[in-house]
């Protein structure tokens, strides 16, 4: 039976008339646990239009109670262990956001499919095999993620005129065969990720979609190599340059053969391997694309962090290492890393709630490291861009930011700034890495110090990712984001900008052309060590830094 007692936020939200609720966290799960679901009486709250529940991996299913709810826009149940959903989801007619990713679903409710309002669907890392038959009905669509599933093919009205809006879709890491020509169809379509799944071709018809910018099939074994080559090395537009010229191709061939103009199809396939010349040499160029891993044992003054024995308890994963040969400096390069770091910490990191990246330039970190916890009242940290606080004065502050951030804009919805926020809430002590002097470097996964911060003039970068889901989580985050560095070091090599042409020069700049121009990095590895000073990991090890990435070459 309810204990509402044991739910104050509930009647909070209830008395208040507040328009959203969030149960996030472990100390939530504990209540579910007991309590042997949600308590019911959520389920009259009938002004919410935001409710999230996450990361409670004690909540298997949500009662059809849930239909009471009408006025909801967002639907958050991420990270828990729901193993169905009810169909009477359906119901909830002014629904725009639906994620129900990380879960132990096998199949997904008919009912999703009368959800008209619907914009965003999230349902990766659960184990579905199938998508339900009617999606196109929901015509507001903008963006779907399928990714991390069992999926073999997409329904048979899914390429459809109907969802004039879907922009993006996310597929990545299932057993997807086969792609229809049909996709054209979807015309709104910006990014599609199939990598990792089972395809053998690419119909040229979606070089059609004219508004396709960016495209991931790495991890298929295509029937077409020179196509699977570029795949994994060239840029969306080449790509989609090839396939046109295939379409093109096919068109003329059937035209010849009908004519029996066997010399005028000699002539053009002549010309598509001139026009697809220009490709494959970017591919050979892209393929030279290099990371060189320095040895610990290389490095005799080999910068190494102590992790306390404490922090099992509130975020106990840590991996980092050390990234020289980054060209900061020239034109906006420093800008295209800070936005690459923020798309990896929405997408990869899930908003920070997976993982937590920081940067730091290494000539300002006094050495050695710990990282270690401390009460939030006695934890200060000079945060990017303010003066030293605690963190409870920083958090506070935060709050308050984000709370006046959504009454100018008018949304009811939690903001990003909350959704990080929440992480903590609970937590008697704090995570933090701290330097020689004391010094707090980094809170994550709220922020780290203005006294480490990067800036053009950095020519090494100490990078760490923190979690508290897993190791290998952090090693994930960790090896995209080499990666991702890797590729933009390789942009700015080939585009040669000006210094400081985005006018956030930061001190004397070296005159344009007169720096290295090779992209390649040393990625130096850095040990973390227990207490005693036994070894817990070193990154990047033989393991790492080796998924199916064919333009990326790793030295060792």
């Amino acid at each position: 039976m309810d204990d509402i007692e044991q739910w104050p936020e509930i009647e909070k939200v209830a008395l208040e008339k507040r328009r959203e609720l969030v149960f996030q966290g472990a100390a939530f799960d504990e209540r579910i646990a007991s309590n042997g679901g949600l308590c019911s009486a959520i389920y009259t709250l009938k002004l919410l239009n935001y409710l999230e529940v996450s990361q409670c991996p004690s909540l298997t299913e949500i009662h059809e109670d849930i239909q009471h709810l009408t006025s909801l826009q967002s639907l958050i149940l991420c990270r828990n262990k729901l193993a169905s959903f009810p169909s009477v989801v359906g119901q909830l007619k002014s629904l725009k956001v639906l994620d129900i990713s990380a879960n132990n679903l096998t199949v997904l409710p008919e009912g999703i499919t009368q959800l008209k309002e619907l914009n965003t669907l999230n349902v990766s890392c659960n184990s579905l095999e199938v998508l339900p038959e009617g999606l196109s009905k929901c015509t507001r669509l903008s963006t779907i993620n399928i990714s991390k599933n069992k999926i073999t093919a997409f329904p048979a009205d899914f390429y459809s005129e109907k969802l004039d809006l879907l922009s993006m879709l996310v597929a990545y890491d299932n057993s997807i065969e086969q792609l229809s020509g049909d996709v054209h169809k979807l015309a709104a379509l910006k990014m599609l990720d199939l990598s990792n799944n089972k395809l053998k071709e690419i119909p040229p018809e979606l070089s059609d979609c004219a508004k396709l910018k960016e495209i991931n099939f790495k991890g298929n074994k295509l029937s077409d190599k020179r196509l699977e080559k570029m795949v994994n090395g060239c840029q969306t537009k080449s790509i989609l340059e090839y396939l046109r010229g295939k379409g093109k191709g096919r068109q003329g061939e059937e035209g010849a053969d009908a004519e029996g103009g066997r010399k005028a199809d000699k002539g053009k396939r002549q010309q598509r391997k001139k026009k697809d010349k220009g490709a494959e040499d970017e591919v050979e160029e892209l393929n030279k694309m290099v990371v060189k891993v320095l040895h610990v044992s290389d490095t005799p003054e080999a910068l190494t962090v102590t992790v306390s024995s404490e922090v099992k308890d509130v975020r106990p994963y840590l991996v980092c290492c050390i990234v020289r040969g980054m060209n900061l400096q020239s034109g906006n390069a420093l800008k295209r890393f800070l936005v690459a770091q923020t798309k990896l910490h929405d997408d990869l990191c899930g908003k920070r709630t997976i993982a937590t990246i920081a940067t730091h330039d290494v000539q300002l970190i006094k050495a050695p490291l710990v990282y270690d916890v401390k009460p939030p009242t006695q934890l200060k940290v000079v945060s990017l861009g303010r003066k030293e606080m605690t963190a409870v004065e920083l958090i506070r502050q935060l709050q308050l930011e984000a709370d006046e951030l959504r009454k100018q804009k008018k949304r009811q919805n939690v903001t990003g700034l909350h959704k990080y926020l929440q992480l903590l809430k609970g937590k008697e002590m704090y995570p933090c890495l701290v330097d020689a002097e004391g010094h707090v470097i980094s809170f994550p996964p709220i922020t780290n110090s203005e006294k480490t911060k990067i800036k053009k003039t950095t020519k090494e970068l100490f990078l760490e990712v923190t979690s508290a889901a897993s190791l290998q989580t952090c090693k994930d985050v960790m090896d995209a984001l080499i990666v991702k560095m890797a590729e933009l070091n390789k942009f700015t090599a080939e585009h040669q900008e000006e210094a400081g042409s985005d006018g956030e020069g930061d001190g004397p700049q070296e005159p344009a052309g007169s720096s290295e121009t090779s992209s390649e990095l040393i990625v130096q590895q850095v040990r973390t060590v227990d207490q005693d000073g036994s070894l817990k990991v070193v990154y990047p090890s033989k393991t790492d830094l080796c998924s199916a990435i064919s333009n990326l070459t790793v030295v060792w």
